[in-house]
């Protein structure tokens, strides 16, 4: 990208701006962030609020005083690619650094207290949660791969996983179960894989209390009134039915007529929503204590928001261009072989398109350290009210 577009940028999830290199520190801990979440480009030389342009004295020197405080602040070794770039009869030190496998720190902090992240524009140290996140990645493994060596394989409600693949005119065997990884071998032994548990769990609401679906319906356009709320902690690939319900119930109808008949017209495109909604449940950190899926509906909109941002690696622009990180590979194989997802990567997408062909309001994604939310707007068709009236 050009230096004129990324000055014209605010300072965001991959892009940081710094006047100049008095504050290494400072510096250091932007690399460390960028490096563990996304990868990202820090600009020496530009004030960041005016976007002044300042410029880098003694260029040469700077770069190489950069690579060494970096390469002897942070572990495991990293060396970005730092280049000088002349702008306006200035020049500028551009600090490219790529997203690789970590958890990198800052050395004097410690990995506990040096591993950052970045949110927003604003760099965070990692807490416990995140830290076991950027550990499992740099295995190349999944939290919901992971075995669960305290249960044995009737843990699973195999009536519920068999009846599930049947209405999907497929059939389960544990020969297959061990290919989805609904059940891994462990230490000579077959056992649950946590994503196993949070499907198909006979007590998966004890290891995970908060794998539920929490649906509200307010009155209006805040959350000052409830007028319909439902709890759903049923297994995720019925909950998702329950939700739609819901939804369904809780929202109008529009109507047009053409020469034969009426046409009913949902408030809401039914691919928009079922989208939304397999996309929080498949990609919900459900390392995170104490938040659900949750889903507000207001007059004008519905919110959707489930734990857990964009996973590591990802921007929110490349998923919305249909780049795809998978977050639950075990519970986003079993939802794909059941039918509930169609391509990898192509979701946000299609909730997107279904609502643009309806004519809405663009929905709106938001990208938060610890959760991720959609906001569906709503459809300005002629509306009926519950009786089917006008």
């Amino acid at each position: 990208m050009l230096i004129e577009e990324l000055i014209k940028k605010n300072e965001n999830k991959v892009l940081e701006f710094k006047e100049n290199t008095k504050n290494l520190s400072s510096i250091i801990k932007a690399v460390v962030a960028f490096a563990n979440t996304a990868g990202g480009t820090i600009i020496i030389g530009i004030e960041d609020r005016t976007k002044k342009l300042i410029g880098v004295k003694n260029s040469l020197d700077e770069e190489e005083r950069l690579i060494n405080a970096i390469s002897d602040s942070i572990s495991p070794f990293i060396i970005p690619n730092i280049e000088i770039h002349s702008y306006k009869n200035k020049e500028l030190l551009i600090i490219n650094i790529p997203h690789s496998a970590g958890p990198y720190y800052i050395k004097s902090l410690g990995i506990d207290k040096g591993a950052f992240i970045r949110s927003g524009s604003t760099n965070r140290i990692a807490d416990s949660e995140m830290l076991d996140t950027l550990k499992l990645y740099a295995k190349k493994i999944t939290f919901d791969e992971i075995a669960y060596p305290m249960g044995d394989i009737e843990d699973l409600d195999w009536i519920a996983i068999k009846e599930s693949f049947r209405e999907s005119n497929k059939r389960i065997t544990e020969s297959k179960a061990e290919d989805l990884e609904l059940v891994v071998n462990h230490i000579g032994k077959l056992c649950p894989s946590m994503g196993g548990i949070i499907l198909f769990g006979k007590k998966r609401l004890k290891l995970f209390p908060d794998a539920l679906i929490r649906c509200v319906r307010f009155a209006g356009y805040n959350k000052s009134k409830v007028i319909d709320h439902l709890e759903i902690d049923d297994y995720p690939v019925y909950a998702v039915q329950e939700v739609i319900k819901f939804i369904e119930r809780n929202t109008k109808m529009g109507v047009k007529f053409n020469k034969i008949k009426r046409i009913d017209i949902p408030e809401y495109p039914p691919i928009a929503i079922r989208e939304t909604v397999i996309n929080a449940v498949v990609h919900t950190d459900y390392t995170i204590k104490g938040s659900s899926v949750l889903i507000s509906i207001f007059d004008d909109r519905i919110e959707i928001t489930n734990p857990g941002g964009i996973p590591i690696g990802i921007t929110l622009e490349r998923a919305l261009s249909g780049a795809s990180r998978i977050r639950n590979r075990v519970i986003a194989k079993t939802f794909r072989e059941l039918g509930l997802i169609e391509q990898w990567g192509s979701g946000l997408q299609r909730i997107i398109h279904s609502c643009n062909k309806k004519g809405l309001k663009k929905p709106l994604f938001e990208d938060f350290i610890s959760e991720f939310m959609v906001t569906l707007y709503a459809t300005k068709e002629k509306r009926l009210n519950k009786s089917g009236k006008k």
